[in-house]
């Protein structure tokens, strides 16, 4: 199957909501959290300052169409910031996760950043030890912005504590095996 990563477009936004509302169904299964949010409409995610990028199948053979997975990196205050990966389930760890990961490191580098930050889940296994795979590493908190998603997020350590990561983007990550 072969994939391609681009942009978001207009016509993707309702697949994007949906890709994510089935990929946080893992974890709500791994956290059991009492209530679980349903995931933000595409259009919200597209009109916030950053980008959108999706992995496309060239079959149509989802549920939700040609898309399996997506990217959304948040650009503020002259940051960038991995807000959400999101990949269908029956999509997952096949890389895919990893391609879009890739994908967005690469546009937040060609738009002039040299660091890619997100916050995640500690110790679930697709969240902070697969991000420690592609090269980031745990870190304080240290803007104003990253201070206010420590706020923001105040209700989730419940189900787990939280962390952000950060990584350089001005060289490679080290391979997974040095890390």
């Amino acid at each position: 199957m072969a994939i391609t990563i681009r942009p978001a477009r207009p016509d993707d936004l309702d697949q994007i909501e949906a890709i994510e509302d089935a990929a946080d169904a893992l974890l709500i299964e791994a956290l059991a959290p009492d209530r679980w949010d349903a995931a933000p409409p595409g259009a919200a995610r597209a009109a916030m300052p950053g980008f959108l990028l999706v992995a496309e199948v060239d079959a149509d053979n989802t549920a939700t169409g040609n898309l399996i997975g997506f990217v959304h990196v948040l650009e503020i205050d002259g940051l960038a910031h991995l807000e959400q990966l999101s990949v269908l389930p029956e999509h997952g760890r096949r890389g895919y996760g990893r391609m879009l990961v890739d994908a967005a490191i690469r546009t937040a580098r060609d738009r002039g950043h040299d660091r890619l930050t997100l916050r995640t889940y500690a110790d679930v296994p697709w969240n902070a030890p697969s991000y420690r795979t592609m090269g980031f590493i745990e870190e304080e908190p240290t803007t104003t912005f990253h201070r206010s998603l420590v706020d923001t997020e105040h209700d989730l350590e419940r189900y787990g504590r939280r962390i952000q990561m950060g990584r350089d983007l001005t060289h490679d990550p080290p391979s997974p095996e040095s890390v």
